[in-house]
């Protein structure tokens, strides 16, 4: 027994046993109404942007001065993981990545360590560098977008209606942390030149600029104090308008010009146009809406709603709102759908425990669940653990597991009643005799989720409320069974009628007959067994692995990949004509395309990239799971009819930590020619396994330039510098900002550049007329010479190694670990014949996996030592303890039969359920042996102990496995929580049953020849 008999307390401390009973209930109703609800359990992404950027830099220069500086630096990062750079020419974009080991209440410590470390070396970096620029917010998940078409209004208008939304969401709504603009487009003030013109006039660009930009400049012109006022002095001259900047003056050879004689002026978007948002095909902008930090996501769901209704209300006719992101809903559904299997376990549970236990000892488990619920709702509340997909799930599990004490309890309380004793001395009995074991059991079925509990990786970050919910349920089922469950069964519970027979039932008699066979021929039952578990471990190779399903949720993901070098008007085009098929199908309830960037993240486990021209995205919002299914199909037929120079993959949102592309094999070494020959060998055996599919690469297509040879003498005598004639060229081809129109709370950039017919292309840039000192030109062919070349558009690297990695993904009824696995013997093959520096190195998922899998194997030793140590603190006995860890492993017969059977993938979540179904097998174990020992106290035989100790606990074992099993039930369809559950039930089903049979005859095995102890003296 431990310490004093807590039921002998609580049935003498009657009311006030009651009172904390009824205060449980009550609060732990309370807690749960007021837990807050999310889609996903919040994890924390371990990785910061460091971005900078240096106009006119080549590639090599940005790669020398900007990049390598950077990184040297960033190498210094505390629990760095790896430094991941992106270069383009003039635009260096580092991914910090933290090691998933790293605990995330220090991240944020380490993103200041970041900024202090690029701070000291800022001032070492190339003048005219901006930033570096620091992103540390990269796990905000907006999971409430609203977007925003017009019909008759210019996109001013629309941006300018839509920012009074925004100003009125953050006033109104307390709940909301940020909001983000989406599809927004600058305006510029087009400032076009006639470039004949300003040579005629004998004008230089610089001398224009300069006039433009020293008229609007805006400079004190200082405070005239008089003995009774300050007054402050104002210089006319900023340009309230586009229109002012035609009444410039300029003064060239004596004269004065107006700058309305030499160009024209007018407001237009920004070209080329940044990250377009199309909603259902039209250009719309959006505002995306992040929950503050422990706020409930239905809670600020109903919020922005109200303010919506209200707000909406005024914006003018023609401006149409529309909810394309509603993570509340999601919640909600997903919430009610838990909620439901949670209500239906509940249900099965007690009917099992009606049908086996009888009216009132079921009444007696009955009553206990709540209560033990009312429990953890209020540590959970306590806690801050919110209720989403594992903390709802792994409350389903516990569910299965907390009548396990309530069952033994009840039992123990029954037997003693027949023999005779009051009720209230059969619940002292009851504690007395079980709640040492059941104690021991408890905490050992909880070391069974420590893994999980202590996983440092993102995966065990995202599971871990499965162990700390667990956990808590556990420890409260004891309490509740030994302090409520007692006093429950006191008044409910009746001796058996008198007269009434103890004899044996048919199946009890039976499972003697099979025990007695068993324990005849127990080396061939022993036999039966080792062999049963080698066949199991054969069957595990069958099993597929999948480290984390596809959602449920009804939306698919369009990933959309043109030419590297494709500008975003052809991404605009490719995407208009996937929206035009996307609506043709019917499927689509509506659609959101992201071009030339990524979605944003309204979902956490979303892979998100730097925005790029060529690379876009579309999330459609299907009818149903079925319309997913059908349109997923036709989409991916389409796509490579129709786009088959683009890289395209349809997909369903992830679930668990974000991966992007399943599957990837990074490529790394010095020299980046070799790595764009040996990334198509790479790519060669990717691409020779049926099973993988658009495999390509993160970059290898280097894209043209124009390369211009500056004659130098030549450039000189005729009075020019490299630098004016690129400041000419600029204005020419791209435009040069010459200053800023301020408008309201916007700045907008007056851009000059040479008129639309004067515009230098390809064709006629060599003839452009370059202005010459004296007021003359000279055609740019005259002392330059033209050539193309190629370059690289921009250059992945890894820990300052060039890195090439190639992508792709699975067929349909494959895994990236079953590809992986096929593909490991030609990428060995591969390595082998790379030149010294190079290696491949498996990413993606599997990679991922393994991490995850290998943070959890990590606290494997820890798990096994407090089990050990528990068995041996319980049995104090090597032998015992020896034949509980035997008996561990052999749940895997059922694991990997129902696995098989159901046709269900060990993934990470499987696992998970593998580790934990350990903790319930010993749990039984140790209680069948500690049985067994104390029958042999009384006088039995070894075998006669086995026999009865196993009989007497054949009901409560089987009634807590099937409680368990059929508990289950609601969660085994869903593709989370299914792996899981049918590893867990069919592990507990064939592992109660080798305890009840397998145990008795090792038992015997193993102590037949020791000498029985005399029967204790009363």
């Amino acid at each position: 027994m431990i310490g004093p008999n807590l039921s002998e307390w609580a049935i003498r401390s009657r009311p006030l046993t009651i009172y904390m009973m009824i205060v449980a209930v009550i609060m732990g109703a309370f807690a749960f109404l007021h837990l807050g609800r999310d889609e996903d359990p919040s994890f924390t992404i371990k990785t910061m942007l460091v971005t900078a950027v240096w106009p006119g830099a080549t590639m090599e220069e940005t790669q020398t001065q900007l990049t390598d500086r950077l990184e040297r630096r960033l190498e210094e990062t505390t629990g760095l993981d790896a430094i991941r750079s992106i270069t383009r020419p003039g635009i260096v974009t580092i991914y910090v990545d933290l090691d998933g080991q790293f605990p995330p209440d220090r991240v944020s410590d380490v993103w200041q360590e970041v900024r202090n470390g690029v701070g000291d070396i800022r001032h070492t970096l190339p003048p005219g560098v901006l930033g570096p620029f620091f992103t540390d917010n990269f796990g905000d998940v907006f999971g409430i977008i609203y977007g925003f078409t017009a019909d008759g209004f210019s996109d001013r208008e629309l941006r300018d209606h839509v920012d009074s939304v925004r100003s009125d969401l953050m006033r109104q709504v307390d709940g909301i942390a940020k909001i983000e603009w989406i599809g927004t487009q600058d305006e510029q003030v087009l400032l076009e030149f006639q470039p004949d013109r300003v040579a005629a006039m004998g004008l230089d660009y610089s001398q224009i600029f300069n006039a433009i930009a020293a008229q609007n400049v805006v400079r004190p012109a200082g405070v005239i104090t008089t003995g009774a006022e300050n007054l402050a002095v104002r210089v006319s001259g900023a340009f309230d308008s586009e229109a002012d900047l035609l009444d410039v003056s300029l003064v060239a050879n004596g004269r004065t010009i107006r700058l309305g004689d030499i160009a024209t002026v007018r407001r237009a978007l920004s070209e080329p146009p940044q990250p377009l948002l199309h909603i259902n095909g039209q250009r719309a902008i959006a505002l995306a809406i992040s929950m503050a930090e422990g706020g409930d996501i239905l809670e600020l769901g109903k919020d922005v709603t109200k303010a919506m209704a209200g707000i909406t209300a005024n914006l003018p006719i023609g401006i149409e709102p529309m909810l394309i992101s509603d993570q509340p809903k999601v919640v909600d559904l997903a919430i009610g759908d838990f909620t439901t299997s949670l209500m239906q376990a509940v249900i099965i549970i007690l009917v099992v425990s009606f049908l086996s236990l009888g009216a009132r000892p079921g009444s007696v488990v009955a009553i206990a669940i709540p209560v033990t619920l009312s429990v953890v709702f209020l540590v959970m509340r306590a806690l801050e653990i919110d209720l989403h997909r594992v903390s709802l799930g792994a409350l389903i599990i516990a569910l299965a597991l907390l009548t396990d004490d309530a069952m033994t309890t009840v039992d123990a309380m029954l037997r003693r009643l027949a023999v005779g004793d009051t009720v209230d001395k059969a619940a002292t009995f009851a504690y007395r005799t079980l709640a040492a074991p059941m104690l021991t059991g408890t905490l050992i079925t909880i070391a069974g989720f420590v893994p999980i509990g202590f996983a440092q990786s993102q995966a065990g970050e995202y599971t871990i409320s499965l162990f700390l919910v667990v956990g808590i349920a556990l420890i409260a089922s004891w309490f509740v069974a030994v302090l409520f469950t007692p006093i429950i069964g006191s008044v409910i519970l009746k001796p058996p009628a008198a007269g009434a027979t103890q004899q044996p039932g048919r199946i009890l008699r039976a499972y003697q007959r099979f025990l007695s066979l068993a324990l005849r021929f127990r080396w061939i039952t022993l036999a039966v067994t080792a062999g049963l578990f080698l066949i199991a471990l054969l069957g595990l190779q069958r099993v597929d692995r999948q480290f984390f399903p596809a959602s449920d949720r009804n939306e698919l993901i369009v990933d959309f990949q043109l030419p590297a070098s494709s500008s975003i008007y052809a991404s605009e085009d490719a995407i208009r004509g996937i929206e035009a098929f996307v609506a043709g199908t019917g499927e689509a309830q509506f659609f959101t395309s992201y071009i030339g960037r990524n979605v944003i993240r309204f979902y956490l486990p979303l892979a998100i990239q730097p925005p790029s021209d060529h690379h876009s995205q579309i999330v459609v919002m299907a009818r149903d799971l079925e319309a997913r299914g059908r349109l997923q199909k036709s989409l991916e037929e389409f796509l490579d009819e129709t786009y088959p120079q683009a890289i395209s993959r349809v997909s369903p949102l992830e679930l668990g930590p974000p991966i992007g592309w399943p599957l990837q094999y990074r490529l790394t070494g010095p020299d980046v020619e070799t790595l764009r020959s040996r990334a198509l060998d790479l790519a060669g055996v990717v691409a020779s396994n049926p099973h993988a599919r658009e495999v390509h690469f993160d970059w290898i297509e280097p894209a043209r330039q124009l390369r211009i040879e500056i004659d130098q003498d030549r450039a000189r005598r005729l009075g020019l510098t490299s630098g004016q004639i690129a400041a000419i060229l600029n204005t020419a081809v791209s435009g040069a900002t010459v200053s800023q129109l301020r408008d309201g709370i916007y700045q907008i950039p007056i851009v000059a550049r040479a008129a639309e017919g004067n515009r230098v292309s390809l064709d006629t840039i060599s003839t452009l007329q370059v202005p010459v000192p004296g007021g003359r030109t000279v055609s740019l062919g005259q002392f330059a010479n033209f050539s193309y070349d190629q370059e690289q558009p921009f250059l992945w690297r890894r820990d300052r190694l060039p890195t090439l990695t190639v992508l792709a993904d699975v067929a349909p009824g494959s895994t990236p670990e079953a590809v992986a696995a096929a593909l490991e013997d030609d990428i060995a093959a591969l390595n082998a014949s790379l030149p010294n520096g190079y290696a491949v190195n498996l990413g993606g998922t599997v990679e991922t996996s393994a991490e995850s899998q290998e943070s959890v194997f990590a606290v494997i030793p820890v798990m096994i030592f407090l089990m050990v140590t528990l068995l041996m603190v319980q049995l104090q006995s090597f032998r015992d303890a020896g034949m509980v860890l035997l008996l561990l492993p052999l749940g895997l017969i059922g694991v990997v039969a129902a696995l098989l059977l159901f046709q269900r993938s060990l993934g990470f979540v499987a696992i998970l359920g593998i580790l934990a179904l350990i903790g319930m097998i010993a749990k039984n174990a140790i209680i069948l042996i500690t049985q067994i020992t104390e029958d042999r106290a009384s006088g039995l035989s070894v075998v006669d102990a086995a026999v009865q100790a196993a009989t007497s606990r054949l009901r409560p074992l089987m009634l807590t496995a099937l409680s368990t099993i059929l508990g289950l039930l609601p969660i085994a369809p869903t593709l989370f929580w299914g792996p899981m559950a049918f590893a867990i039930m069919g592990g507990l089903l064939i592992a109660t049953l080798l305890t009840l049979v397998f145990l008795p005859v090792l038992y015997v095995t193993v102590h037949g020849g020791a000498a029985d102890p005399k029967p204790a003296r009363a």
